[in-house]
């Protein structure tokens, strides 16, 4: 296994138990978000099919609330600058 291969199921293995997204993945590994997410994605279902399953039903459950996420992070900004004024 090289090191690449491990940095994969490392990878896999945090975003699966902590249920984060690529960001919070990326910016624990020190890397960026693109690259994250080409190893769980394109280089972990070679390397650990269950574990790629349950990566896979994190980063799926993160798309479908993103919307809502991004909506909160607006109200808070907006309710914040509004308190400041």
């Amino acid at each position: 296994m090289t090191d690449k291969d491990t940095l994969t199921i490392e990878l896999g293995s945090y975003i699966a138990e902590n249920a984060c997204t690529v960001r919070d993945a990326a910016k624990k590994f020190d890397m960026g978000k693109s690259t994250v997410h080409k190893h769980v994605t394109e280089r972990l279902p070679s390397l650990d099919r269950p574990l790629f399953e349950r990566v896979r039903g994190v980063l799926d459950y993160n798309l479908s609330v993103r919307h809502i996420r991004g909506g909160e992070a607006t109200r808070a900004k907006c309710l914040h600058s509004h308190r400041d004024k």
